[in-house]
């Protein structure tokens, strides 16, 4: 297979043939739950744990748990179809690794819509930033309050992310949003979960019930309790992530970034700390390989 395809509606078809119906309350009304999940060589991470979360959200919304079995089989799929383009893929040695979205909506006329697409990481885009790190911006968009809809759904209504972005990169080209919680408390990035490190606490992360509860920083628990570091949940003010001797981010795709500015003003030594690398290595060790330097390299060779 020389050309991507792409799953919709129980039928695979190429992947510039992908459409949604206007009339669909996907587009209508943004009513999509979705999962982006990403490959390690090859090898799906957490496949379990993202269906897991899309099937919560599917039961949020009204979406039956086949169309979630149907989805998760097609994500198995997938990876096995375009397993010869993504090891075509590799450059002067240089590993190549996909992302995999699976989204559902509730669809036309009761009948769900379901797709699984994919595409190269690009790791060009966050490569630098593993040993650079990332600025924040306060944004004065606020994170939707767990009224609106449970904090857990993972939806594609984020007009509130991608509000707080552009503000963001108004103030500071290049920079991501930190959006605050309606209490003003410390919520998310707009696609990654924040966390702070102190030498003398540990990890802490805003509580989950008020944030969604990344895959990602899941494994970040799971790596701080197999290292012996506390992590713990609670309210995070501005002044405790301003004052923090580090700040990450954690996502699938990125998996662990340290966050260097917030405001313009450095977090910490503005520059990655020893937590940082201490847990990237933790992280490196449980995906089988060196994560900044796969970036790094396919951002050279690409």
């Amino acid at each position: 297979m020389s050309e991507r395809q792409a799953y919709l509606n129980g039928q695979w078809i190429p992947d510039e043939g992908l459409s949604i119906s206007i009339g669909d309350p996907g587009f209508a009304l943004g009513v999509t739950i979705t999962e982006r999940l990403r490959t390690f060589v090859g090898r799906i991470w957490r496949q379990a744990e993202h269906v897991e979360r899309l099937r919560r959200s599917a039961r949020v919304v009204g979406v039956p748990d086949e169309t979630v079995n149907e989805l998760d089989a097609a994500i198995t799929e997938y990876l096995s179809r375009h397993e010869p383009l993504r090891t075509a893929g590799r450059v002067e040695g240089v590993e190549d690794d996909w992302a995999i979205v699976a989204f559902a909506t509730p669809g036309v006329g009761g009948e769900p819509t379901r797709c699984v697409h994919g595409f190269p990481l690009a790791f060009g885009d966050w490569a630098h930033q593993f040993t650079e790190g990332v600025a924040l911006r306060l944004s004065t968009h606020r994170q939707t309050p767990p009224s609106c809809w449970p904090a857990e759904l993972k939806c594609r209504s984020r007009m509130h992310y991608y509000l707080a972005d552009q503000e963001a990169r108004r103030l500071e080209p290049g920079a991501r949003a930190l959006l605050l919680d309606q209490e003003g408390f410390v919520g998310e990035a707009s696609t990654a979960n924040v966390v702070v490190y102190n030498e003398a606490e540990g990890i802490v992360s805003p509580r989950m019930e008020k944030v969604l509860p990344g895959v990602s920083v899941a494994v970040l628990r799971e790596l701080a309790e197999e290292a012996g570091v506390p992590f713990t949940e609670r309210d995070l003010t501005v002044e405790e992530f301003r004052c923090a001797d580090e700040a990450w981010l954690s996502s699938t795709s990125i998996c662990l970034l340290p966050v260097t500015r917030l405001d313009g003003e450095p977090v910490g030594s503005g520059r990655p700390g020893p937590g940082y690398a201490r847990f990237l290595r933790l992280w490196n060790d449980a995906t089988g390989i060196d994560i900044a330097e796969q970036a790094r390299r396919s951002r050279v060779a690409r």
